[in-house]
């Protein structure tokens, strides 16, 4: 049986279980939760590949999940991933009340994908015709968020890193994986025209996350505020240092620096004297990201001199940038645009925003899939999943059709997007670089 017939296949399979697909979907999107603590999520998932006969491993990264469907023979493995985390977002309507998570990442369609693609493998009965593995990964802890509450599971030894997929290449879960793809929405506004059905390719920055604590010495603001040593006067001069160095970033490194306060002090008749600070330091290339890291850390303590506070700058483990493949994300598109059109698939370009893929990518090829269906502002309120069927079906219909093609024939596509990739490092190299880097 050829490819061709293949694909039709497990196309008919989605279809037969696209109900069951958005169903689910839907559920995760009104249930949000946040990274490494995505129980539910995960075990609600799990559940749905158990009930098709899919055994997972479970507990991996705390919240994370995997499992393998066998090939007719031995041969790569391709891995498809979905995300099961959210972001903070209390102001969108689907928000959970209690912790104001909300599913404004769309991640809950990466996950349906994810499963969908599973699913339509097994009920089609196609594995059978294809020679190698395909490996499904639930991954918790894509958004890089609550950064002291990680740094407290990285105290426990729970956690390594604080991104997920960082964490399953500390755990080895990636040791037998060869490919790897995902999905990922396109946001757009609500209302704007849009032809692109699904985009192909492209790149992402990288960035290295940043806590910084301000020590000042409380007094009362206002009868002895000489008294004191305002710590949020110190964090204040240190992002307006961090502005006065934007000028010196270049254009073509695509360098965002973007901190928040956590913490401003106690109580507003006490010179603040606890301030909290979280930063991400993003950019194009690492050596980018490296130098840009090291301004950043001169106006932080520039602060503090200025008005006699202490700091401490803890500098964490972030994500490197996404790399390109281009062999990969050639089947990916011709797939795109046997589902929906030539006209309707376009091409990614660089984008400054940034995620945990691009660690995988420096292991092995990747590729994402970016979907249409989704209006609103990414990360924000107005999140909403408008074309179900594009977002949750057909997307899962392009990741199965890509893994049909590059395990179909004895896998020769697979073999060759392999060979003409090149890592940049193994397992090992890896956590030594950010051994080094963060020393």
């Amino acid at each position: 049986m050829g490819p061709e017939q293949l694909r039709a296949r497990v196309w008919k399979a989605i279809e037969s279980r696209a109900g069951q697909i958005i169903e689910f979907g839907e559920d995760v999107f009104a249930h949000p939760e946040l990274g490494f603590k995505e129980f539910r999520t995960s075990r609600k998932a799990v559940e749905l590949l158990s009930s098709a006969g899919i055994p997972c491993e479970q507990g991996i990264a705390i919240t994370g999940f995997k499992a393998r469907l066998r090939g007719r023979s031995p041969g790569p493995s391709v891995c498809v991933l979905g995300e099961l985390d959210s972001v903070l977002c209390p102001g969108h309507p689907h928000a959970d009340p209690q912790t104001g998570a909300a599913h404004s990442c769309a991640h809950n369609v990466e996950l349906a994908v994810m499963l969908g693609v599973a699913l339509g493998l097994v009920d089609s009965g196609i594995m059978s015709c294809l020679d190698g593995d395909v490996v499904l990964i639930g991954v918790p802890a894509e958004e890089y968020v609550e950064i002291e509450y990680r740094c407290k599971l990285r105290r426990e030894d729970k956690l390594g890193f604080l991104g997920g997929k960082q964490q399953f290449i500390l755990e080895r879960a990636f040791e037998d994986v060869d490919i790897a793809m995902m999905s990922h929405a396109i946001f757009t506004e609500e209302g704007t025209a849009r032809s692109d059905r699904f985009k192909v390719g492209g790149t992402s920055n990288g960035f290295i996350g940043k806590l910084v604590t301000y020590r000042g010495r409380e007094a009362h603001a206002g009868g002895m505020p000489h008294d004191g040593i305002n710590a949020l006067n110190a964090a204040i001069l240190g992002l307006m240092g961090i502005h006065a160095q934007r000028e010196t970033f270049r254009d073509e490194d695509s360098i965002r620096v973007h901190p928040i306060i956590t913490k401003g002090g106690d109580l507003v008749n006490i010179v603040p004297a606890d301030v909290r600070v979280e930063t991400y330091v993003r950019g194009k290339r690492m050596e980018a990201i490296i130098s840009a890291s090291r301004k950043v850390d001169r106006a932080l303590r520039a602060g503090a001199d200025a008005v006699g506070a202490d700091v401490r700058i803890e500098t964490l483990p972030g994500y490197l940038p996404r790399l390109a493949a281009p062999a990969l994300e050639a089947i990916l598109r011709e797939n795109a645009e046997s589902v929906a059109g030539r006209e309707h698939v376009g091409r990614g370009g660089h984008s400054s925003g940034s995620g945990d893929m691009g660690d995988v990518s420096h292991l092995m090829p990747v590729a994402t899939l970016m979907y249409g269906g989704v209006t609103g502002r990414g990360h924000s309120e107005d999140v909403a999943i408008a074309d179900k069927r594009l977002a949750y079906v057909d997307t899962s219909k392009v990741l199965a059709s890509t893994v049909v093609d590059l395990l179909s024939d004895g896998a020769a596509a697979a073999r060759k997007v392999i060979a003409d990739y090149r890592p940049v490092y193994n397992r090992e190299s890896y956590l030594r670089m950010w051994e080094e880097l963060l020393a």
